[in-house]
């Protein structure tokens, strides 16, 4: 008889070597990210290469360019149920952690709690705020430094220097 449990076993794949990352930390930090955001069910992580972004990117958004973190809803109808998957590209989180001054392992993290955060129904470009707000505080509780929509949205302090 199966053992049911292996069904509830979300899947981390690393394609992509990420130095100071293993598969299972990656794991266990997906664990404490989706309990944090109140997603119950599990999440599936891919990391891979800007290639393989590129093409998921194509075929799901319309957009023939790589990108750093995209996110997949589960269809409600499968069986075991789960949140949904994340696809990463290790390649660009290397290059954004080495241009923001912490580790790829520590981009990788921040890029899984905002995929997570848009499997739990959060949509940044319509949202007003709502999701920045909810990472932020998210990555304060996880210990993680400045967020993918922090990063990209002027402060008020960065617009005032702006106007001067």
């Amino acid at each position: 008889m199966p053992d049911r449990r292996a069904s509830w076993i979300a899947l981390v794949i690393l394609q992509k070597r990420v130095v100071g990352l293993t598969a299972l930390a990656l794991d266990r930090f997906v664990t404490r990210a989706r309990r944090a955001a109140g997603v119950r069910r599990p999440v599936n992580v891919l990391i891979t290469s800007n290639d393989d972004l590129r093409e998921l990117n194509r075929r799901f958004r319309g957009k023939d360019q790589p990108t750093d973190v995209l996110s997949f809803p589960a269809q409600p109808y499968l069986k075991p149920p789960y949140a949904g998957d994340i696809a990463i590209s290790a390649e660009i989180a290397a290059h954004n952690a080495r241009a923001l001054g912490h580790t790829t392992a520590e981009e990788i993290k921040i890029l899984v709690l905002h995929g997570i955060l848009h499997l739990h129904g959060y949509d940044h470009e319509r949202d007003d705020g709502k999701m920045a707000r909810r990472e932020e505080k998210l990555r304060r509780d996880l210990r993680l430094p400045a967020g993918l929509i922090e990063r990209n949205s002027p402060s008020p302090q960065k617009r005032s220097r702006r106007r001067a």
